[in-house]
């Protein structure tokens, strides 16, 4: 079956475990536009970022590469201009690439392919978040204020921004439709929620009651009895002396429940506008999210370790030609995206990938086809890991491994909640072979590690440079797309060539 190049729609959220939402088994969550979405399209189950944090999750996606790769190794990192993404492979496709929110782009380089970026960043475009494994603590890291500030409130940097977001994504999809020009076309609308502050609107707040909060599923577990990195990781984030009371976590998720429906509204806002344009029918959504969240899990918080809550993402893919109610069990992660919008840009296979990437095209699992007994990779490279600290994960068997810290192998079949490491257990020695020369094949631990020390030495060097004195920032700064709605002509020219969908004869 050919498949014919459709519109495509891209919505990324950050920070949102897929376990928190109904079509993933939560019974709390208030979501109905995801689960419209979900019940209407494919929904993988078993889909993985390949880094759990933002900038190198998201530079990984955007090029179908992993993090070592191209050097994505913490939220200080440079993507290189000539690293292809999935923006220039649509672009050369005849596609029309436009971004509206977060990327977190780092680097004097703002678009990566797309020919038009509607809002600037969220986050910093220098150097000044660059990771470094020789410190304790970091003032860009997560800490316990998160907990002391959870609740409902008026407003907070965070919704600002998605609105603004979502009004400059909404506009478009209508310029869109009023254009006369024929390329299809991709759209990313990527929003900063349900992200930490744990900070939601009155009315999201409202939607929910305290005794209806769900806890973690696994209890805190006690800090002598953590593996070394996940100690390592508490003490980041300041957490090691700090207990948050039942009330506080109860008050952290139901605030991120209320984030969580604030997306859901704005998902629903953009669908409807695809429906009232008339473009539904010839466009491909696409949901996700960059990495997912721990929400107290074993008493870990926010993200950048290699438990499933955090490194699992929700993925939902809506093609009006597929069938709906798909549900995919094969492992999947985000740099399959790239040769998945090659393939359905480009039905013919002329346009291929210029270097080499090991992500593999969905597009099988969207017609319901059994694709392959899926292998994701996922990397630790940012500050606290101290080395690289790697996960394969092939079937249901998960193993994680380090230069520095002792090996865990999970069955998740079994266990689910990851509580039972298999490593010394003979009857899985097989599986761990299995693993460990798929990770030895994949990666060379100690070149990554030389190569991230040295990396961090550079842009540290480089940032200290770059702001004594005169500062020129790379922060992107948006033209303003709204004197593009005015009157700067003939009255009856403006309004006849921007009326869409008029019913008046």
């Amino acid at each position: 079956m050919t498949i014919s190049p459709k519109n495509i729609l891209f919505i990324q959220v950050d920070q949102l475990t897929p376990i928190m939402i109904p079509a993933y088994g939560n019974a709390v969550a208030n979501v109905p536009n995801l689960s419209s979405l979900a019940s209407g399209g494919t929904v993988f189950d078993f889909a993985y970022c390949n880094s759990p944090l933002c900038y190198p999750s998201r530079s990984s996606m955007m090029s179908g590469k992993l993090p070592s790769e191209i050097e994505a190794y913490d939220n200080g990192s440079e993507l290189p201009a000539s690293v292809p993404t999935f923006a220039h492979y649509l672009r050369r496709a005849g596609y029309q690439t436009s971004l509206s929110g977060k990327m977190h782009f780092v680097g004097p380089d703002q678009l990566h392919g797309f020919e038009e970026r509607l809002t600037t960043d969220i986050y910093p475009a220098d150097f000044s978040w660059t990771g470094d494994w020789n410190s304790t603590f970091q003032e860009h890291n997560n800490d316990t204020t998160a907990f002391t500030q959870a609740g409902p409130c008026v407003r907070n940097p965070q919704i600002d921004y998605d609105e603004e977001v979502l009004h400059r994504a909404k506009r478009k999809l209508f310029n869109l439709a009023r254009s006369s020009d024929p390329r299809p076309f991709l759209l990313v609308a990527s929003f900063t929620q349900p992200h930490d502050p744990y900070q939601c609107e009155e009315r999201f707040w409202d939607l929910y009651r305290d005794e209806d909060i769900d806890m973690p599923i696994v209890s805190a577990i006690p800090f002598d009895e953590q593996d070394p990195y996940t100690q390592r990781l508490l003490t980041q984030y300041r957490l090691r002396d700090f207990t948050p009371t039942p009330e506080q976590i109860k008050r952290v998720r139901r605030a991120y429940y209320g984030m969580i429906s604030y997306i859901d509204e704005a998902v629903g806002v953009l669908l409807q506008t695809l429906k009232s344009t008339g473009r539904d029918k010839d466009t491909i959504v696409i949901f996700t999210s960059d990495h997912g969240e721990m929400l107290g899990e074993r008493g870990l918080w926010y993200k950048r370790c290699l438990y499933e809550h955090s490194v699992r993402v929700p993925l939902i893919v809506r093609h009006p030609e597929f069938g709906a109610g798909i549900r995919v069990k094969e492992n999947v992660s985000l740099i399959d995206l790239l040769p998945t919008m090659l393939e359905l840009a480009d039905p013919t296979g002329s346009l291929k990938a210029v270097d080499k990437i090991i992500g593999q095209s969905i597009v099988p699992c969207l017609k319901g086809i059994k694709r392959y007994e899926g292998t994701t990779f996922v990397e630790c490279l940012f500050e606290g890991a101290g080395a690289p600290i790697m996960m394969v994960k092939k079937g249901s068997y998960k193993l994680i491994t380090s230069l520095r810290d002792p090996e865990q192998l999970f069955d998740l079949s079994s266990d689910p909640k990851e509580l039972t490491n298999l490593l010394a257990n003979p009857s899985h020695a097989n599986k761990y072979k299995e693993l460990k020369c798929i990770a030895k094949e994949q990666w060379d631990l100690e070149r990554i590690e030389s190569a991230v020390l040295l990396s961090q030495r550079r842009r540290k060097f480089v940032h200290r440079a770059l702001t004594a004195g005169a500062y020129t920032p790379w922060d992107f700064v948006p033209t303003d797309q709204g004197s593009g709605q005015c009157l700067r002509g003939g009255y009856a020219e403006w309004l006849s060539t921007n009326t869409l969908g008029s019913r008046f004869s």
